[in-house]
């Protein structure tokens, strides 16, 4: 079940002019750009639920960089993973990322049966942030892919505005085909362990 939409308050106030506002909404409609273009090459679908935009995308299962003992080492996807899962989180208001969220997806099979729940930390992309994790499927689907979104815990600026993502939200993909596969990077170095996944 997805929550209902809500859109933020966008209004001037003590801490913020309409052309400050125009600014954040600037911001946004880049961000937007990026999601069309994740839609575009890959099928995004996206869904207004409480105060947010929320995009889910599945692709082939890949490596990443990450800080170990200081430096960066390459983890690449192991050979079990035949997808990598990714949600975009947008403000509904203005279109900003949100970050700092505390996302969990969960994947059920055509009869509703739970697969697996996974978190889904925040990933650096060349052109979108989003929140993602490699995962292994049995099959292509379809699959419900439900997401439940956490109030954050960062502070907010504004009397006005700064009241927003305050209430869990629940957002429901159902439905959806995946296309499995992995994508290895055999020029990544230097080199650690593989990646964890989901549905092992």
């Amino acid at each position: 079940m997805t929550t209902e939409p809500h859109r933020p308050p966008m209004r001037s106030s003590n801490e913020v002019e309409p052309d400050q506002l125009e600014v954040a909404r600037a911001q946004g409609d880049t961000y937007k750009q990026a999601l069309e273009a994740m839609k575009e090459e890959s099928g995004a679908v996206l869904k207004r639920a409480g105060d947010y935009l929320v995009a889910f995308v599945q692709e082939d299962a890949e490596g990443m960089y990450m800080l170990e003992g200081g430096k960066l080492v390459w983890r690449e996807a192991p050979e079990e993973a035949n997808a990598h899962l990714e949600i975009a989180v947008a403000d509904a208001a203005d279109g900003r990322f949100v970050p700092m969220l505390d996302i969990t997806l969960t994947v059920s099979d055509s009869d509703d049966r739970e697969l697996f729940t996974t978190p889904m930390p925040l990933l650096w992309h060349p052109y979108l942030y989003h929140y993602g994790a490699n995962a292994r499927v049995p099959d292509e689907g379809p699959f419900t892919i439900r997401v439940h979104i956490d109030p954050p815990a960062f502070m907010r600026h504004d009397p006005v505005n700064g009241k927003r993502f305050e209430t869990p939200v629940d957002v429901e993909f159902p439905k959806r085909k995946f296309e499995l596969g992995r994508k290895p990077s055999p020029e990544a170095e230097p080199r650690g362990a593989d990646t964890d996944y989901a549905g092992g």
